[in-house]
């Protein structure tokens, strides 16, 4: 292909079969509306990086690029994490509020904060990204692409690239057994939903906690009041998402800086005043003396310390919105270190006065400075229920990409940042639910108990997916894999088995929404793969549309017609349906894909690549687009663009064994088309599901025709006229 119309040109050539692999299983699936090369982005970059390595200015951007970008952080990743004191002791039903049992509650909160806060996200997992983008879902595509763990038969859907190692003996077990397989998807896509269950309570939690600030000075203010305010406050929250994360970061990152700023100022002169020798605590000494003394009540009282950590996987979840050196730098520089100190400021406080832990924020904090507290507070809880709202969306669009979860609009905010997304429809969901939780659940209590099995059980899995990540793909010695997993696996085990005790007073919210949205999430995948399995089976090869137009009953009519195709390396069997069923093809057919690639913007010489099929007027055309690119163009305007593309194609690539009156000829044969009208046909499938299918597969494809009849068209709206659009119907029998 001449460069002129080669996507991307690679200097890393031995690569390429690479990037062909990942594009064949994107671009396989008939109904999919965009093809995500994700490798080839990545060669693109780097073929850039070889022609013009970085200089010492470059570098210098750079690291002030990363500073600008941790500073980002604080308004969109670390919201949660950073306003967990405002919960935390309120959640807490202590019975003996004593100094010993104060002290072990605090030196918990520490080492839960520096393991699994500092180790486990900002050490280990932000390194296992998949090109860019973090959370559960992405562990599970990145072991994806290094063996087969497809839930179907590696015949006809493998994902693993052909220059990855040889697959270790853990990774031979997945590949061969289909049990393992299943269960491993259905983790990874729980993990995902209790995520997206993070994004309905963090919100809820963080400012009815805020909110609730403001009955100690105004004790009439009624309960019910604080909650129609919180209501209230969220939903116009919700409603500034459409503005985009870079926008929303830049309205809330100061804010979350003074909260940064002021909450560890308050706690360090809480422990000059109360408790000077807090940070005694930080021994280990301390936990173990506090379960002896305690037993089965501090054991319980761990669904409260838990949500000292909530809004940890934000971290690794936002990684597609920021990269891993800004995370990590307002981490470990602003977020942890703020975070020790006030949870020691507050300790410092209940040790002297035992009996305030119901409301261990605000009875800490000074009077004279009060309200300013109370307003920043109550800021900073908005900045909270950001953090992952755009977590939510980042691993919807990634799963939408992906193609494991039911279509829905996504939109792209920022022109520069690809991970900065927004889906209306999951972002009105998020809202509506929000509110209900409040309205419907609104006592703190329960909300926390909610919140502790949804954090519990994302950070365990987690922990399994990063274990599988270390021996199948980085192969990290075993010793350093046995200590990594026994340390944290124990530790939020411990964690998890406390909280499910709250699943009658609360936890069972979060845990009916995730099991449902992962019963949806595996429903839609299953049927999706199913569908990919079928059209690589019965796809048609040029040489079968050859041998169907050789056909004296098929016809060549007047006219343009484009018909859409997913099938990389041949084209749909709705084809053949259409062919056998209407008895005719267009005179000029172009068999149109549309890709979608990981860069902003696709130049415009790059945008639109045709080719010829061997046939007479039948062509291939393939559109990409980047994530800043609109597919809203007028009808006539992108038949134009084709055709204009066709017409140069044919000039370009004809050799001297064509005459010029032959070239002309195929040039009249477009223009002729066009005039004649143009028509736009697309497949309308489903499953027709046979006597001999199994229960399971019966099953998972009736459920998934049920989301397949509710999701959006696969075909983005390209400002077609309805009347020039043909969907073709057709069963695929299993």
């Amino acid at each position: 292909m001449d460069r002129h119309v080669r996507p991307y040109d690679s200097a890393v050539t031995q690569s390429d079969d690479v990037v062909v692999t990942v594009i064949d299983h994107r671009n396989n699936n008939n109904d999919e509306v965009g093809a995500v090369s994700l490798r080839s982005a990545r060669f693109h970059d780097l073929n850039r990086l070889i022609q013009s390595p970085p200089t010492l200015d470059n570098k210098v951007a750079g690291k002030w690029q990363n500073l600008l970008l941790a500073y980002k952080t604080l308004g969109v990743v670390f919201g949660g994490l950073v306003t967990s004191p405002l919960y935390v002791y309120p959640s807490m039903q202590l019975k003996s509020p004593t100094e010993e049992n104060y002290l072990g509650i605090f030196s918990i909160i520490f080492w839960t904060l520096s393991l699994i806060g500092v180790v486990k996200y900002a050490s280990i997992a932000v390194r296992a990204d998949d090109q860019g983008e973090g959370g559960t879902f992405a562990l599970y595509s990145l072991l994806c692409r290094n063996i087969n763990i497809n839930i179907l038969s590696s015949k006809h859907s493998c994902t693993k690239s052909s220059t990855a190692e040889k697959p270790s003996k853990l990774g031979k077990f997945f590949e061969a057994s289909l049990v393992a397989r299943r269960v491993l998807l259905f983790i990874a896509i729980l993990g995902m939903c209790m995520l997206i269950g993070d994004g309905v309570l963090t919100p809820a939690i963080s400012v009815l906690s805020a909110m609730d600030g403001i009955r100690a000075p105004f004790p009439s203010f009624s309960k019910t009041w604080v909650e129609v305010l919180s209501a209230v406050v969220l939903i116009v929250l919700f409603l500034l998402q459409k503005y985009g994360t870079s926008r929303v970061s830049f309205l809330f990152s100061p804010i979350m800086g003074a909260w940064t700023l002021t909450t560890p100022l308050v706690g360090i002169y809480s422990i000059i005043k109360h408790y000077p020798s807090i940070y005694k605590a930080i021994s280990p000494h301390y936990i173990f003396s506090f379960f002896w003394r305690n037993g089965k009540e501090g054991w319980l009282l761990l669904s409260g310390t838990i949500l000292c950590i909530t809004g940890s996987e934000a971290m690794f979840a936002d990684l597609g919105h920021f990269n891993k050196s800004s995370i990590q730098i307002a981490f470990l520089f602003t977020i942890y270190p703020s975070l020790v100190l006030t949870y020691a400021g507050q300790t410092a406080y209940l040790i002297r006065n035992p009996y305030d832990h119901q409301d261990g924020f605000y009875k800490f904090i000074p009077s004279p400075v009060y309200w300013p507290m109370f307003v920043i507070a109550t800021l900073a809880a908005i900045v909270a229920s950001q953090s992952l709202i755009s977590a939510t969306f980042s691993i919807i669009k990634q799963s939408v990409a992906l193609d494991y979860f039911p279509r829905v609009k996504i939109v792209h905010t920022s022109s520069r940042q690809e991970g900065e997304v927004y889906s209306p429809e999951v972002n009105y969901i998020l809202m509506v639910i929000c509110v209900a939780v409040i309205l419907i659940f609104g006592d703190g209590q329960d909300i926390g108990n909610a919140f502790g099995v949804v954090v519990t059980m994302v950070m365990l899995i987690t922990t399994i997916m990063l274990t599988l990540v270390m021996i199948i793909i980085w192969r990290t010695p075993p010793v350093l894999v046995a200590l990594y997993f026994v340390i944290f696996f124990v530790m939020e085990g411990v964690y998890v088995s406390s909280v499910f005790t709250k699943i009658p007073e609360g936890g069972w919210i979060p845990f009916a929404i995730s099991v449902m949205l992962a019963f949806i999430m595996f429903g839609w995948f299953y049927g999706r793969q199913r569908k990919i399995e079928y059209e690589l089976t019965h796809k048609i090869d040029v040489d079968s549309l050859k041998a169907l137009l050789s056909d004296p009953g098929i016809q060549r009519v007047p006219g343009l017609c484009f018909f859409y195709t997913k099938i990389q390396d041949g084209l749909t069997p709705v084809l053949g349906h259409y062919m056998k069923n209407m008895k005719s093809l267009h005179n000029v057919t172009v068999f149109t894909t549309l890709r979608y690639l990981l860069v902003p913007k696709v130049p415009a010489h790059e945008r639109i690549i045709v080719n010829k099929l061997g046939l007479k007027g039948v062509y291939g055309c393939v559109i990409q687009y980047g994530y800043a690119d609109s597919l809203s163009l007028e009808g006539d305007d992108f038949v134009l663009q084709v055709t204009n593309s066709l017409q140069n194609h044919v000039r370009d690539s004809s050799d001297c064994a064509q005459s010029t009156t032959s070239l002309d000829e195929e040039i009249d044969d477009i223009k002729e088309a066009k005039l004649a009208g143009v028509v736009h046909v697309r497949g309308k499938t489903r499953f027709h599901i046979g006597k001999s299918c199994s229960w399971f597969d019966r099953t998972m494809l009736a459920f998934y025709e049920v989301l397949h009849s509710n999701c959006r068209s696969s075909l983005p709206a390209m400002g077609i006229p309805l009347p020039h659009c043909i969907e073709v119907g057709m069963h695929y029998e299993v």
